[in-house]
This record gives C-alpha cells, sequence and structure tokens, in this order.
C-alpha cells in the first residue's frame, strides 16, 4: 500500500528513533522528541474539543517559538488547514487574511494581540487561543494554550486521519503591495518534496544545531519546520532577530545551521561581536529572498567562517526551485570569484522540477549568460493556486509554467542568475540596467552598510537610477564619491545620477528589501517637484 508523501510522517520516525534526544530548545526551555510529541497530540485533542475538524482552517500568529513548531504538527495531523501569519502586518491586512482564509480559530501571541484587538469585532473567528508571555497582557477574551493542551485528555484517543498527500496542508499569504495579499495554497505533498530539497542540498544531519532566524510563518520556514524533525536535529528557538543575541546563541548552543535574508546576513557581518567569536563548528547558512551581493558573500565567509549556501524560490513554490551547486574545481578560484558564482541562484534542485529562463515567446533564452528572460517553473512544489482568486492564479499559471516575474539569465554551466525583479529593471534612454547589479558593485564599497538602487523619473531619459544608501557608522561618505566609485565600477549609462543616504531601508519580517515603498515615496516626491 502507497502511503501519502506529508512532513507529518517525520514526526513519527523522529519520536521512534529518537525519544530521549533534544528536539527544541526555547530560551531555559528545551523537551526531547518524546516531549515534542506529547504537547503536539495533546494540542490536536485541544482543538478537536474546540470543534475542528478535517479540512478545517485555523490561523496562527506566534514568533519562533516551541508552541509555532507545534501548531504546524498539531493542527496539520488531524487534516485540518495552517494559515501563518505575519505578525508585523497592519491590523487591515490581518483583518483581510483572516477573514479571507475562513479560519475558524486563531492561535496568539500575547506580545502580538494588539492589532487582533483593534479589528476583533470583525473577525469571523469562532475562537482564539492565547499563548501567555511573561510581562505582556491582552483585552482578547480566549481559552490560554498551556490549559488547552493540559486538559484532561490523555486517555482520549487521536482520530486517525487518512491524509492525501494532494489535500491541502498550509494556506501563506504573500505580503500585499498594490493589491490585497494573495492565499498561495501548499499541499502535504509540495510541502513534504520541499523539505526533502532542503533535507539533501543543505546537507541536514541528525547532529545539527538549527537556529530558526527566519520567521517559520515565511513560507513555512522554507522548509526547516519539517526537515530538521526529519533528520532528528535540534530546533533551537529565537522570538525576534537580534544580531548580538544571535552570536551569543552561536557559541552557547554550538549552532551549525541557520537561514535568512541578506539583509541579516549584513547584519551578522556588521555586528561588532563578530569578529570575536569563538565558534567550535562549522557554520552553514542558506541565503534567499533577494539577490545577496557577492561582496556580502564574501564578508560572511571572512568575518563569520560562514559555509553560504545561496538558494532561490518564493512562496508560490513551498519555496525553493534553485540552489548554487558547489563544484569542487570552484575550489581553485579565488575567494572573490567564488563569491561571485555563489551569488548566482543556480540549479534546480533534485526534487522540485523544471526551472528555465525563457523569452516572451515562451522559447527558453540562449546559455550565454547575457540574454535577458523570465524565471519559469513546474513540477512538485508550485502551488495549487491562490485561494480564492481564479483570476490571479490563472495570470500566474500560463501554458503550463508558473510565470516568477523575475529577470535572470543562464550562465554557459546552466546556472541561472537573477538580474532583477521586472519591476524593479530601470530603462533608462532605451538601456535596461540591473539594479542588483549596481547593488552589487555599491555592497564592495567599504563605507556602505546597505545599499538600494531604484529608478526615478528624469526628463531626458525617461528614467535613471538612485541609489538609496544606508551608510557605515561614522562614514563621512558623499554623493559625489559614491558617483566616481561607481563609474570607475561600471558602465556610466548604468551608475546612479543621484545618491540619497537614509538611516534605515524598508523591509519585510524576513528582511527582504521593499523597493515598492521606495519608488511610490521618491516617485509622489518627484511629481510634487514637478
Amino acid at each position: 500500500m502507497l502511503a501519502p508523501l506529508t512532513p507529518l510522517d517525520w514526526k513519527r520516525r523522529a519520536i521512534k528513533y529518537y525519544p530521549e534526544k533534544i528536539a527544541i530548545v526555547d530560551g531555559d526551555k528545551s523537551f526531547t522528541y518524546k516531549e515534542f510529541g506529547h504537547r503536539v497530540d495533546q494540542l490536536s485533542k485541544g482543538l478537536l474539543e474546540k470543534g475542528i475538524k478535517e479540512g478545517d482552517h485555523v490561523a496562527v500568529m506566534l514568533p519562533n517559538t516551541h508552541y509555532m513548531l507545534e501548531c504546524f504538527y498539531g493542527i496539520c495531523q488531524i487534516g485540518a488547514v495552517m494559515v501563518p501569519l505575519n505578525y508585523r502586518l497592519s491590523a487591515k491586512d490581518l483583518n483581510y487574511i483572516i477573514n479571507h482564509s475562513d479560519a475558524k480559530l486563531l492561535i496568539v501571541d500575547e506580545a502580538f494581540t494588539e492589532p487582533i484587538e483593534e479589528i476583533q469585532n470583525s473577525l469571523s473567528l469562532e475562537e482564539m487561543i492565547i499563548v501567555e508571555v511573561d510581562g505582556e497582557s491582552t483585552s482578547l477574551q480566549g481559552t490560554l494554550y498551556e490549559a488547552l493542551i493540559h486538559h484532561d485528555n490523555d486517555k482520549v484517543e487521536l482520530p486517525i486521519v487518512e491524509i492525501d498527500e494532494n489535500q491541502l496542508m498550509t494556506i501563506n499569504y504573500t505580503s500585499g503591495t498594490t493589491s490585497n495579499p494573495k492565499g498561495v495554497m501548499l499541499t502535504h505533498r509540495s510541502n513534504y518534496i520541499n523539505a526533502a530539497n532542503f533535507l539533501y542540498h543543505i546537507n541536514v544531519s541528525h547532529d545539527d544545531r538549527y537556529l530558526h532566524t527566519l520567521p517559520m510563518f515565511h513560507a513555512n520556514g522554507w522548509g526547516g519546520v519539517w526537515a530538521i524533525t526529519a533528520a532528528g536535529g535540534t530546533h533551537v528557538c529565537l522570538r525576534k532577530v537580534d544580531p548580538p543575541l544571535i552570536l551569543d546563541i552561536f557559541e552557547e548552543q554550538q549552532i551549525t545551521m541557520l537561514c535568512g535574508a541578506p539583509t541579516v546576513v549584513n547584519m551578522l557581518v556588521n555586528e561588532p561581536k563578530a569578529k570575536q567569536l569563538n565558534l567550535q563548528s562549522k557554520l552553514r547558512m542558506a541565503t534567499a529572498g533577494s539577490p545577496p551581493a557577492a561582496a556580502l558573500i564574501q564578508k560572511a565567509q571572512d568575518i563569520l567562517g560562514l559555509e553560504m549556501v545561496h538558494v532561490y524560490g518564493l512562496t508560490e513554490t513551498s519555496p525553493f526551485i534553485l540552489y548554487c551547486e558547489w563544484k569542487q574545481d570552484f575550489n581553485e578560484k579565488s575567494s572573490d570569484e567564488q563569491a561571485t558564482i555563489k551569488a548566482r541562484q543556480g540549479i534546480e534542485l533534485a526534487f522540485n522540477g523544471e526551472t528555465t529562463v525563457i523569452r516572451p515567446d515562451g522559447e527558453e533564452v540562449l546559455w550565454n549568460g547575457e540574454e535577458l528572460g523570465e524565471i519559469v517553473t513546474r513540477g512538485n512544489v508550485v502551488m495549487q493556486g491562490y485561494y480564492k482568486d481564479v483570476e490571479k492564479t490563472d495570470a500566474a499559471m500560463k501554458d503550463g509554467w508558473f510565470h516568477t516575474g523575475d529577470l535572470a539569465v543562464i550562465h554557459s554551466d546552466g546556472f541561472i542568475e537573477i538580474r532583477d525583479r521586472a519591476k524593479d529593471l530601470i530603462i533608462s534612454g532605451g538601456e535596461n540596467i540591473s539594479s542588483t547589479e549596481v547593488e552589487g558593485v555599491l555592497y564592495k564599497h567599504p563605507d556602505v552598510l546597505e545599499v538600494a538602487v531604484i529608478a526615478i523619473p528624469d526628463e531626458k531619459w525617461g528614467e535613471v537610477p538612485l541609489a538609496i544608501i544606508v551608510p557605515q557608522p561614522h562614514s563621512a561618505l558623499t554623493e559625489e564619491e559614491v558617483i566616481t566609485y561607481c563609474r570607475e565600477n561600471l558602465a556610466h549609462f548604468k551608475s546612479p545620477k543621484k545618491v540619497e543616504f537614509v538611516e534605515e531601508l524598508p523591509k519585510t519580517a524576513t528582511g527582504k528589501l521593499q523597493k515598492f515603498r521606495l519608488r511610490e515615496l521618491y516617485w509622489e516626491r518627484a511629481k510634487r517637484v514637478n
């Protein structure tokens, strides 16, 4: 008899073979796999008592704690659908998502209840479960999480739910920019295949100690919530990204793995404590979310000794569809050349299916590292569609392919390299300028901490590049110096025509740069000037 592909089966395996192994470390708390499994089953029983049944939707708004890990298993193993929420969203967006997702119940961390308090009367929820947090309080009425799972139901047997691998497992909402957030429907199968790729390509092992720096709500922690359990590794939880604390945890917990956006890498390499680290084990880090600059990868390798693994994907693809495969002959190249290669998105992963770059006519671009096209993919990890949105689903899925909206080239060895998002490409005087290429050059400047390059309107050229820079502390960097530096390292037409210095750049909860907010700000400013 065939067994369905579901990442839930890895919990069973971990409890069977590693019952006394520490599964989770969360601050001063820790749980073995046997204890973790018991808490998960107790959560499932509590949800059943609350009337949640197979096919029902449960929203969860929690940081990276053991409670969040328990929800991924406890909700889904009874056949219910988990809706992870970004706790940094506005009350308006949360109101839309909770109602649009048809969530019957919300599990919420007490520290993040303020926006829910604001909208509670407009939510279609039947009940709320509240995770208590020391020093926090809320006016929300609901059942306390610990009371729910410690209810006297030890003798109650969990019903056997026959999971179909193609049934819905999670609905993950993308951030809305110009419209409402979209609910990405991911199945047990797509989550399983993605987590298998995580296991294989990031080399997860039984002895790994994985630090959850990446928000678990973001594409289900890229699959790490399941992959670490599959190997019987240890999950180390982290409520928020705090660079000094992260570096302390590296040492104290002997961390071997983590994931995060390039902005998180940047925060870590620029933390003063980074140069005093005394690590006992080699650290591996997968990075994705936006194209990382080669200079940033080199800093991570030089300062932190990080073995960087560049992956690429989208929420709509569970999320991994490319990774930068490292080949033995790359080790003979200079460190600068190695970093340049690691900045590429790479090739298909072993299990996800087919990914390529196509022209507008649907034909694959030449493998010459020059011809620009759109990344498209099909196979085992692509979403079922957008929840209750056939029109947007049809727009994204064309001719059997999911269209990513990312513009890229294919190098002669098959490695794909993103040059820009379609909406981020700068077209100046008829010439295409990759904002990420300009950013990559600027990240090599010692006085640049962070940078974003966007198009701004120009009377002569239509639009020109603007560099928005967060300088290093105590830097005296000037606009003239930046433009001169770029002209020395780029074609003149690609160099920024203007430079602005800011204290910070807008980012998502996962550290991904929000260029659309910068474009809105600077284009509106340009309209007022004109």
